[in-house]
Order: structure tokens, then sequence, then C-alpha cells
């Protein structure tokens, strides 16, 4: 059984999509979204980039004060930044970084972020595992490469590195970081064609267990959970989040569900049904979900599903009358 926490509730969270797979300069602004808005010069200046990579700024309001965490930092040296410029974010401002897996599309951009941040102690708060040299070979024997983020280049750059296994807080407890999820669904059964490298040579590394998520308590809404690629199974993440914090109400889901190709496109309706148990007010899925399960997560909650764009920001705010 996972250790509970006292996640200590907030004014407010705001969301914003620094980097995923997509731009739509054209997407409308909703309830829950705001998109970037629109220049006179659109087409002069710099533009945001999107890129197979994931990032949020997550900035958590509470007793009249706001500070900003970055979660992941996207694939290439510079988009990350490049966009957190874009966007009027200054990277000096951010008060920690968490980095949600070894990927290299979610830790990428750590290098160009450093050169922005210059020495310091910021710190960046990761899952011992994401260390891991892997790879992925398909059954037709391709193989890709997943560097993880190189230690050593780390220290160099002067971050402050935090290894935990289990759940840790951020932000005067307001943020936690989920550490490794406990894996409990009969259906989400990891990523089987990933190895990781071991003293005896390549081993299998199917749970990907320094997959880790965000969680903000949102005072009177419930729980706001941002995973990155949910490599845990996306309702593993979220029952994790309900069980650690003692808090039911799931209030809006922000990340990837990973449910692209063939090996989990079986799963995507198990998957769907579970959300609709969940009944979040606001899914936004991002990065790796995939475009089938991204359109029947659209066709099963279209009051809540919304699109997620780069520049886009979501906003999370308290009920006026309640206190706890």
């Amino acid at each position: 059984m996972a250790e509970t926490v006292a996640l200590v509730p907030v004014d407010g969270v705001e969301v914003t999509v620094v980097m995923d797979n997509s731009i739509d300069i054209l997407a409308a602004s909703t309830e829950a979204a705001t998109r970037p808005a629109w220049r006179w010069d659109w087409n002069e200046g710099d533009q945001l980039r999107a890129e197979h990579g994931y990032s949020l700024a997550v900035t958590v309001h509470r007793n009249g004060n706001s500070d900003t965490i970055l979660y992941d930092a996207g694939l290439t040296r510079d988009s990350t930044v490049h966009n957190l410029d874009v966007l009027g974010i200054d990277p000096k401002d951010l008060r920690a970084v968490v980095l949600s897996h070894g990927h290299a599309d979610h830790h990428g951009g750590l290098e160009g972020l450093y050169g922005r941040v210059g020495s310091g102690s910021m710190p960046l708060v990761l899952h011992p595992h994401a260390w891991r040299e892997r790879k992925i070979v398909f059954p037709n024997g391709e193989e890709i490469r997943m560097p993880p983020p190189s230690h050593q280049d780390l220290d160099r750059e002067g971050w402050q590195v935090v290894e935990e296994i289990g759940p840790s807080l951020l932000l005067d407890e307001s943020v936690l970081v989920t550490g490794q999820v406990e894996r409990t669904t009969d259906f989400e059964t990891g990523f089987p064609l990933q190895l990781a490298q071991a003293k005896e040579g390549w081993e299998p590394d199917t749970w990907i267990w320094d997959d880790q998520a965000v969680v903000i308590h949102v005072r009177g809404r419930g729980l706001v959970v941002l995973s990155s690629c949910s490599h845990s199974g996306v309702i593993n993440v979220l029952h994790h989040a309900r069980r650690i914090t003692g808090v039911d109400t799931v209030h809006g889901f922000i990340g990837g569900f990973h449910l692209t190709g063939g090996l989990f496109e079986p799963i995507i309706p198990r998957t769907i049904d579970e959300i609709v148990l969940l009944s979040p007010d606001v899914v936004v899925p991002g990065h790796c979900t995939g475009w089938k399960a991204l359109h029947t997560v659209a066709a099963a909650v279209p009051d809540a599903f919304s699109s997620s764009n780069v520049g886009t920001t979501f906003r999370f705010f308290a009920t006026d009358d309640s206190g706890s």
C-alpha cells in the first residue's frame, strides 16, 4: 500500500502547455482553455514550436502568492526554452523542475534551460531509474536508443538533483510529485518492448518504474493530475493520486495516455470506460496519447475534453464557498 501524504489545498493552479506534439493557432479559447492571443503581425517574430516532446509550466496560487515549476523539458536542446520566452515565462523564475521519467523527449531541453537559468541550485526532482540506459526493440528487430539524462553534465551545470522513489512535496507542500506509481489495474501492463542496460547485459524494463506524475489539490474542486506519458497506465496514475492524497475527486487531468500503436490500442476501450467512471471535469490528452484514443476520449467525455496545443493555459480555481 502506498504511503499517504498531506497535500495542502491551493487557491488555484494554471497549467501552460510549453511543449507538446501539436500546435493549432486557430483553436478557440474555451471556459477551460485559454489559447495564445493573436497578434496583428502574427507571422513575424518568434513563433511557438511543437515537437515530439512534453513540458508543462505549473503555476500555483496560494495565500496571495504565486510560484511556478516546470514539469519536463521537451526533446530538443532549445525548443522548450524558446517557447518559454515566447510565452513570457522567465526560466529564472522557476522554483524547481520535475522530470516525469528518463526518456529523452522529456529531458532533452534541460541543457538549454540551464543556459538561461545559470549557475545556482535549481532543484531537479527525478526517480533513480531515470538514469537507466534503455532501448526499444521492435518485433522486426529494429532498435531505438532511449538515452537518459547525463548525471555528469547535470552535476557540472549546477543542478540540485533530488532522487526520490516515493512521493515528495514542493512549494510549501502544495505540489505533490507522486514518485513511483503503484500498479493495480489488470490491463495496464507496461511496455514489453523496452530493455535497460544492466551489469549482465540488456534486461527487460517493462514497468518503467521512474514514471511519476504531479498532483495539485484545488480547494473545493479536487485533484488536478499532470502525467507526462503515463507509462504506469493513466488509470493507475489517477488511482494512485487519489489513494495517496485521500482525495477522491479528480477535477482535471492533463497529459499523455500512451495508447498509440498496435500494442496499446486494444486497451483503449477499458481505459476510456475507467475515465468515464472517474468523471473528471477537464480532460486534456497530450503527447503520446495516439489519434484513436484521442478521438475516443473526445467522444466519451465531450464536455470535459479539451485539445492540448502548445501555448494553451488551463486554469483551475477554488470554489468561493469552500474552506476545506
